[in-house]
């Protein structure tokens, strides 16, 4: 898709784009330069945070804005998000808030959430520019915190929701269940419950099965079992996951996204359903996900022939 001065769909008047940066990293704030003054050149308008905006040399155009909410993306097209996958989990949080898609730019290691890396910042400006992008939706979790029947806390996660143990000498006894039907219980270091995007992320690393996003699926991944039976699980979109946390049992902790995180109880019950609302991410590349994950691992695919003809 390439610009035109006569299509309106076009036009770069009274666009608006914010962009979050991990400043904390002179890439990052290299990177957010070319960015900003590329997408102001091009007469966009851009919005950043204060607490960012001290880092960055920003011109007089750009739109400084006190605090990270929801509301501080109104009337804006896109946020652009360079950093590493910390930086892009807390885009995603602004991102399903205001229901803008989000662009991550990959300034980590490994970035399975971002669509471009820092070589590509040419292109993602002047893809912006000439909205060459395409917007899809990411499941997401929502997740409900019971304890002596009573709701104590709920949350949300676009990666995943964390039953973890506390204390490093003794083990976390849980139960698991799918649609209310209890189906084992263990001892164990925690359980991930994971969305397909959360897949290639902590679920990934305790050895559950990757999961290609466009597969509308929930997951459960134990951690460190001391079971015969301990296998990840992968259940329908519509299944209720539940970890209920044993009454003998240490206390727990529940993480959302490694960002947000509460203290299970003994006795602490966690439900985990599709989330009613998605984070939607805008795609520059047509690329399958097959790609991306050699890509990203650095899979060795040499020898490979392909299909025979």
């Amino acid at each position: 898709m390439s610009s035109s001065e006569n299509n309106p769909e076009n036009s770069t008047a009274a666009r608006t784009v914010f962009l979050l940066a991990h400043t904390g990293r002179p890439a990052a704030i290299r990177s957010a330069e070319l960015v900003i003054r590329g997408l102001l050149r091009s007469g966009l308008g851009v919005r950043v945070l204060r607490a960012e905006a001290a880092d960055l040399p920003l011109p007089e155009e750009a739109e400084i804005v006190e605090e990270a909410t929801p509301e501080c993306l109104d009337a804006c097209e896109l946020l652009i998000v360079l950093g590493g996958d910390g930086t892009l989990l807390r885009g995603a949080e602004l991102a399903r808030a205001s229901g803008v898609p989000m662009l991550g730019v990959n300034l980590g290691r490994v970035g399975f959430l971002a669509e471009a890396e820092r070589d590509d910042l040419d292109k993602v400006v002047d893809r912006v520019v000439t909205r060459a992008y395409e917007v899809e939706e990411r499941m997401t979790l929502d997740v409900v915190v019971h304890n002596n029947g009573d709701v104590v806390h709920q949350d949300w996660a676009l990666n995943e929701a964390a039953v973890q143990k506390v204390s490093p000498e003794r083990m976390l006894e849980v139960v698991l269940e799918i649609d209310g039907r209890p189906v084992t219980g263990f001892g164990c270091d925690g359980i991930v419950c994971a969305t397909p995007t959360g897949s290639t992320a902590y679920a990934f690393s305790a050895g559950g099965p990757v999961v290609w996003p466009e597969v509308e699926a929930l997951l459960m991944v134990p951690i460190s079992a001391h079971a015969l039976f301990a296998k990840p699980l992968v259940t329908s979109p519509t299944s209720v996951l539940a970890v209920e946390v044993q009454p003998h049992t240490p206390h727990g902790v529940l993480w959302c996204d490694g960002r947000r995180t509460v203290e299970l109880p003994s006795g602490a019950r966690v439900e985990v359903r599709r989330g009613a609302v998605p984070v939607r991410l805008a795609r520059l590349h047509h690329a399958s996900f097959t790609d991306r994950l050699v890509a990203k691992f650095a899979l060795p695919v040499s020898g490979w022939r392909g299909a025979p003809h």
